[in-house]
């Protein structure tokens, strides 16, 4: 049994997370600052003698003890990041300091939830993660983007000045249940727009391509990753390598909700990715990793989970 620190883990991701290394008979300590993370991920777990809740902002030091620590601590979505780009910066960067200060003074294991972003709109494609990017330091989409880069930097600089046990990822397009109804994002948008029968928005003419990577597929990759040698440092993809356009991400949840809704489209926002597919070769020989589950079955799953929380509480999935 290990005592795993989890940031962001009442999120989307980080609350499966916390599911899981329970589920391995691990006790864990959640912590967030519920910026963009929700309680009700959690509520299921509170009763848990193994689970641990702090409410706490990363960007300041945290004193605990831990075996393993996963920094997923920072908004994701567009929409939250852009909102506060001040604060997302110093998230990624003064978080990372701050949970790497940790893992040193503990010797524990730490883990980056990086993203793909750090490629920005890519020359190359697929990404391998050889691939240095090509990303605006001063668009809209920087604040995040290059904070991003920054934790990866200093993950790095931790590994080779104090030998700390560092791993990194980077996270492409990932979906599934617990997503927050009012992230922006691509699936979470095109979902409650057909569950509601309003128009399905698509930017651009929706050729531009992304790869959707379900929830369960993500953890279980990011957990691989904790558990391989300490010199497999990465930085590894974990995404899903199949590609689709938007405009048929939108026709299949338009098929799959049986819904009457009509695409409407609207200008591409600036530095918008063009073409997102991640190269993970690395992740098949390094973890023996990569996904199973189908865009189709994903869907599903998630769309039930969003039909669920219409259900039961609409003014949350308004933004109300």
């Amino acid at each position: 049994m290990k005592r795993v620190l989890v940031t962001g883990g009442s999120g989307f991701l980080g609350s499966f997370l916390c599911e899981k290394l329970l589920e391995q008979g691990n006790e864990v300590i959640c912590v967030d600052n519920f910026y963009t993370g929700a309680k009700r991920n959690i509520y299921h777990l509170l009763d848990d003698s193994r689970f641990e809740m702090i409410r706490h902002d990363v960007t300041f030091p945290l004193y605990v003890e831990c075996d393993e620590i996963y920094n997923l601590a920072c908004p994701a979505s567009p929409i939250h990041y852009q909102r506060d780009p001040v604060q997302t910066v110093k998230t990624c960067v003064h978080g990372a300091i701050n949970m790497l200060g940790l893992a040193k003074r503990l010797n524990a294991g730490i883990l980056q939830a990086s993203t793909s972003e750090v490629y920005g709109d890519p020359a190359v494609h697929p990404q391998e993660e050889s691939y240095w990017g090509n990303v605006n330091p001063i668009g809209i989409r920087s604040c995040y983007d290059e904070g991003k880069r920054c934790a990866e930097t200093l993950f790095n600089c931790y590994r080779m000045q104090c030998g700390l046990r560092t791993k990194l990822i980077r996270i492409f397009n990932t979906y599934g249940p617990r997503m927050h109804p009012n992230d922006g994002r691509v699936v979470s948008n095109f979902i409650l727009q057909a569950l509601q029968g309003k128009d399905i928005t698509i930017y651009g003419d929706g050729s531009q391509t992304r790869s959707f990577c379900y929830r369960d597929d993500l953890i279980d990759g990011m957990m691989r990753m904790m558990a391989t040698p300490d010199e497999v440092a990465g930085p590894i993809n974990i995404g899903n390598p199949e590609e689709f356009t938007i405009l048929q991400l939108a026709e299949t949840i338009i098929e799959l909700t049986d819904s009457k809704s009509e695409i409407v489209r609207r200008p591409l926002p600036a530095d918008d990715p063009r073409q997102r597919r991640p190269d993970i070769a690395r992740a098949r020989e390094l973890l023996r990793w990569q996904p199973s589950t189908p865009l189709r079955e994903g869907l599903s799953r998630t769309i039930a989970y969003f039909d669920e929380l219409l259900r039961s509480d609409r003014a949350f999935c308004m933004g109300q």
